[in-house]
């Protein structure tokens, strides 16, 4: 297989987007909650921790211990420098301002640059109920290991710090204050001043802790120590507050061990084999299942995008609270591929799609199993209930199924702590797919694609314009679409196929007659008088008028925006034959096959099942109206040629139909055929004489 832009392209950048979201291995990835029960397996210490005071307990025990505990601030001198320094490439107000204002706006900076200016976010820090004092470090570069750099800070009141927004309103004010009459406020947005002022100071919550503890050695962080082996917590306990302070301290020693800001190398080469294994399994699937979707970038590269969301989900939900993975509507992927692709393709790639639940969700296998179970059902029943209010049943199956599914692990891990509030998730989620349904004909437009509700209005023949002006310009042409439409419904039914799609195709295949339809015998009826088309035209003018209608189709589909798929069935019923009536005449009077490109239609060879069905049912139909004897014996040698003649031409060489499928249909339009044109047996005429008789004798 050539790989092409639109192949390489988007699964480049699905791999990148799958490297970049995947859950890191260090990331102490549990979901609970004090009062809840413990759903996962036992929890056993894999390396020694300490028991963690929490932040409260820490307070109240130096309350208790008389010490206080005095923020510590560290001041970067080079913000100072900097803001100053650019005061005088960002200044653009008029020269007769900037020798007063400019220069009041730098003193007023360098002021509040000495008091100190935090971060707004940082404010809650100094609130009135918080310390009065903070220690404030003048020195910008430092490297302290302990508590002996009492001598590098300094004590200075808390009231004197202010945030950024603190700042500026104070500089602004004063400025107002001592040039009143002038337009402070749009001079100084003018010449970008007020972007300035920024934090010179941050807190250093080490530092705090270190120079605390200097006056609070009695107050321990730590209760206590859980050692390697040891459980933690057990499966199916309730997390109470012992239990809970176990849980964040060996969650801290967790994330602190394996480091959750930086990521090893060696991880990123695991994420990136995971991700590439991921996005080749997605490709080999379609590779595998029809590679003709790889020649079509709007059917590709939507199913990279229906691959891509699912994968986002199920690694955003994962991330953020992994219990709501139970009201994921993960059976949505299938409907949103099996609006526009065959079952064979939507099944693996759902399969495909769910991987991430089972590689990296806690509870993977059970939400692997349940989505997989109902997916797979959802592909089967969605074809019976997918209109209208029938959808609900559908969504109701769905949730049906997962529950069974659910209730099943459970009785076999023997544990249903929060069952009850994952089945309302579920039950939740399935119907959330009915909501989420509509979404399919937005992707119908975006890419360009045709859905099943999309086929069904195109086989309408009262509401399509073109179907009316072919019923009118050309009723036989019509009559022999409808007759064909029901031969290959009836036969893609029985060997396995897209039904709407067949009608659809069916019903446009000759449109290109209406052009010209006294050319084509089936229409003769409606120009009662009129000689024969073909009378006094040779063999290659009647050919070339007769395999004109595939262009022709092909102008009017167009003109009328049908669908591709739709249009692919104008090209491929007649596919590269000729047009073998006249051709016969013309070689028999002498013609040369060298010179007979004229007699061959100019469209492709079926690929699909459905194109194949068309052109057989196509003929057969056409040649069957020639029959003088419709026995069993007749219809199947009639359909037998028909194949066979097909096949030698070389028309069947590229189809997807085997073997025994079409032997099926061959045995399937033999039956066909035969019932289509049963005999019927012959009234008697009822004599006069006897209806004389019961007219005189009624009273």
């Amino acid at each position: 297989m050539k790989f092409s832009t639109h192949i390489v392209l988007p699964l480049v950048l699905l791999f990148a987007l799958l490297l970049a979201l995947m859950p890191r291995s260090a990331k102490f990835n549990y979901d609970y909650r004090k009062g809840s029960a413990w759903e996962y397996d036992d929890l056993v210490a894999e390396f020694d921790f300490p028991i963690l005071k929490s932040e409260a307990e820490l307070q109240a025990e130096r309350q208790r211990s008389g010490v206080e505990v005095i923020p510590y601030y560290v001041c970067d001198s080079d913000v100072e420098l900097l803001q100053i320094d650019t005061i005088q490439s960002l200044w653009r107000v008029p020269m007769a301002y900037s020798g007063t204002i400019r220069g009041e706006f730098a003193r007023l900076l360098m002021q509040a640059f000495e008091s100190g200016i935090i971060a707004n976010d940082d404010g809650h820090l100094l609130s009135d109920d918080g310390p009065k004092v903070v220690y404030l470090e003048r020195e910008k570069h430092r490297s302290v290991t302990s508590v002996d750099a009492r001598a590098r800070y300094d004590k200075v009141a808390a009231s004197n710090i202010m945030t950024v927004d603190q700042a500026r309103s104070w500089i602004r004010n004063t400025l107002r204050r001592t040039h009143r009459g002038e337009n402070v406020d749009s001079l100084l947005d003018a010449g970008g001043l007020m972007s300035r002022v920024v934090p010179n100071i941050r807190f250093d919550a080490v530092m705090t802790e270190l120079v605390s503890s200097e006056g609070a050695q009695e107050v321990s962080p730590t209760l206590g120590i859980v050692h390697f082996g040891d459980l933690v917590v057990q499966r199916g306990e309730l997390v109470t507050d012992d239990v809970m302070r176990l849980l964040e301290s060996y969650r801290h020693e967790f994330e602190a061990r394996m480091g959750t800001l930086s990521t090893g190398w060696l991880e990123w080469l695991g994420r990136g084999i995971i991700a590439l294994f991921l996005v080749l399994v997605f490709y080999l699937c379609i590779y595998y299942t029809n590679p003709h979707i790889l020649k079509e970038p709007n059917r590709f590269i939507y199913l990279v995008v229906v691959f891509t969301l699912a994968t986002l989900v199920t690694f955003l939900v994962e991330g953020l609270r992994p219990r709501l993975l139970y009201m994921v509507p993960f059976t949505l992927t299938t409907l949103y591929l099996v609006a526009f692709f065959r079952k064979r393709v939507v099944l693996p790639v759902y399969i495909v799609s769910l991987l991430p639940l089972l590689l990296f969700a806690h509870n993977g296998l059970e939400l692997f199993i349940m989505f997989l179970v109902s997916g797979t059902l959802t592909i089967y029943v969605f074809d019976y209930f997918y209109r209208g209010w029938k959808q609900f049943l559908t969504a109701l199956i769905s949730f049906l199924t997962v529950a069974i599914v659910f209730c099943g692990h459970r009785l076999y891990i023997g544990n249903f702590e929060g069952a009850l509030d994952c089945l309302i998730m579920l039950f939740v989620g399935a119907f959330l797919s009915v909501a989420g349904y509509p979404l399919i004909y937005l992707f119908e437009i975006l890419f360009n694609l045709v859905s099943g509700s999309r086929l069904t209005e195109l086989c309408d023949t009262n509401g399509n314009r073109l179907l009316r002006d072919l019923a009118q310009k050309a009723p036989g042409t019509f009559q022999h679409s409808l007759q064909v439409m029901n031969m290959a419904d009836a036969a893609i039914r029985h060997i396995g196929g897209d039904v709407l799609l067949v009608r659809a195709g069916a019903l446009y295949h000759d449109i290109g007659k209406m052009r010209n339809p006294r050319c084509f015998i089936e229409n003769e009826g409606q120009f009662p008088g009129m000689a024969p088309y073909h009378d006094g035209l040779s063999p290659h003018d009647s050919a070339v008028q007769i395999v004109r209608h595939v262009p022709d189709g092909m102008e009017l589909a167009e003109k009328h925006h049908l669908p591709s798929v739709v249009k692919d069935f104008i090209l491929t019923h007649h596919g590269t034959a000729c047009a073998k009536y006249f051709y016969t005449q013309y070689l028999n009077a002498g013609g040369s096959p060298d010179n007979a490109s004229d007699f061959f239609y100019a469209g492709q060879k079926p690929r699909t099942r459905e194109q194949t069905v068309l052109m057989i049912c196509d003929s057969v139909e056409a040649a069957s109206r020639t029959m003088k004897d419709y026995s069993q014996e007749s219809c199947g040698d009639l359909v037998r040629k028909i194949i066979e003649s097909k096949a030698s031409e070389g028309q069947l060489q590229e189809s997807e139909l085997s073997i025994r499928e079409l032997d099926m249909l061959q045995e399937f339009l033999k039956t066909y055929l035969a019932q289509l044109y049963h005999p019927r047996i012959e009234y008697p005429t009822l004599k006069s004489k006897l209806i004389k008789n019961k007219t005189k004798n009624e009273p």
